[in-house]
């Protein structure tokens, strides 16, 4: 393990040097380094500067949340504070670099010393650990700067999925808005359940591309045709049908940028209300068995016209259900991280531009899930829509007033 680290550090501090401009050679313009973690990582990084980066990096010190060790050196390096001592040691010695070395940590504690560290003005980087490192081809790939993902405090949540196989395994399977960012790891998600044909259809061509050729590099056996179409379009949309019989349909395909639906209200009644009539029908008319419907939470009471045109879509769902032999049911959704009209992507764009982060409400409070999160509570949900129709599943839980 020591002989792992040492190759990282070694490998990472000279991609700093070589590829990110970040280190020159002269002591003046050496970066002040603080390290958090007094582990081996620790230890590697320090003894790599000192072999072979002095005049690059000044390392200011240690931080360790271990009392017993406050005033130890680790390579003549002196540990010099814990986590609520990083903001005052950062401003008083102008520390520039934040390196952050503990690889084995609960995402709460990881969240908490993040935070400390990103209200400081140093960058802050963090060193892979070892299952990360292993999974990447080429080392340099291993190094990132702090992503919003490292800062969501609790693990990922995982959902029973013992049924999909089942549900999915040699059956024809229909994903509208499959270039999306949702409708695109739903593809990913379900093509490793065998099923007989994957459909992907989108209107954007470059993305529907994209996954297409990505699915069919790792799955050279496996039927995905990529069709390119729009659900506002009832004939192209019955031919489709027509030609492949699906037997699920996740229907992920619809506008979903706030600012934008409240400037174009019309385009979002079209393609959002109008699209998902023309899929029920669709639906209805073929006998596929289930159809489920990528909604949001904003269709709670909602205040904006996104928000509205989903909560009509749900409305839909609900009476196409009653009268209809398919199986219909909706899944609603908070702030998807790294989804495609998400307010993350724009967070992060404000802060590295040093903000000001535009935010609702001072008070208001987000809730967040990975877009994997996501797609497994859609097929979640999927499975579920035989017992219990005419619902809506939101986070996990079902809520039967939508």
């Amino acid at each position: 393990m020591i002989v792992s680290y040492r190759i990282i550090i070694r490998h990472i501090l000279v991609f700093d040097v070589v590829n990110r401009g970040v280190i020159t050679k002269t002591e003046d313009t050496a970066k002040n380094l603080l390290i958090i973690g007094a582990g081996n990582a620790a230890h590697e990084i320090i003894k790599t500067i000192h072999t072979n980066m002095a005049e690059s990096y000044n390392i200011i010190g240690i931080i360790d949340d271990n009392k017993k060790r406050l005033g130890y050196t680790i390579s003549g390096v002196k540990i010099i504070g814990n986590r609520n001592n990083i903001a005052d040691i950062c401003e008083k010695n102008n520390v520039d670099l934040i390196f952050f070395s503990i690889a084995n940590i609960d995402n709460e504690n990881k969240k908490q010393i993040l935070k400390i560290c990103q209200s400081t003005n140093a960058k802050v980087r963090i060193l892979p650990g070892m299952k990360e490192i292993i999974k990447n081809k080429k080392l340099f790939d291993s190094l990132r700067d702090v992503e919003i993902e490292d800062i969501l405090g609790r693990d990922p949540i995982k959902l029973d999925n013992e049924n999909i196989e089942f549900l999915i395994k040699q059956k024809v399977v229909l994903v509208t808005g499959a270039g999306g960012s949702i409708g695109s790891e739903l593809c990913r998600q379900i093509i490793k359940y065998k099923p007989e044909k994957l459909i992907m259809l989108d209107i954007y061509e470059n993305n529907l591309y994209d996954i297409e050729i990505e699915l069919k590099s790792k799955y050279p056996k496996l039927k995905i045709e990529a069709v390119i179409g729009s659900v506002r379009d009832k004939k192209r949309l019955k031919e489709i049908f027509e030609k492949y019989k699906p037997y699920l349909v996740f229907h992920a395909a619809a506008h979903k940028h706030v600012p934008l639906m409240e400037k174009s209200p019309i385009e979002a009644i079209k393609n959002n209300v109008f699209g998902t009539y023309n899929v029920v029908n669709a639906c209805d008319e073929y006998n596929v068995k289930r159809f489920i419907l990528i909604s949001t939470d904003k269709a709670v009471n909602p205040t904006n016209i996104m928000g509205a045109t989903k909560r009509i879509c749900e409305m839909i769902v609900q009476a196409k259900n009653k009268v209809s032999e398919t199986e219909f049911a909706a899944v609603r959704f908070g702030n998807v991280l790294g989804s495609n009209g998400s307010v993350v992507p724009l967070f992060k764009k404000q802060i590295s531009e040093g903000g000001p982060v535009t935010v609702t409400h001072k008070e208001i409070t987000r809730f967040f899930m990975t877009i994997p999160e996501a797609v497994e509570l859609v097929l979640q949900a999927m499975t579920y829509a035989k017992r219990r129709r005419n619902i809506c599943f939101r986070y996990g839980r079902t809520c039967k007033n939508i």
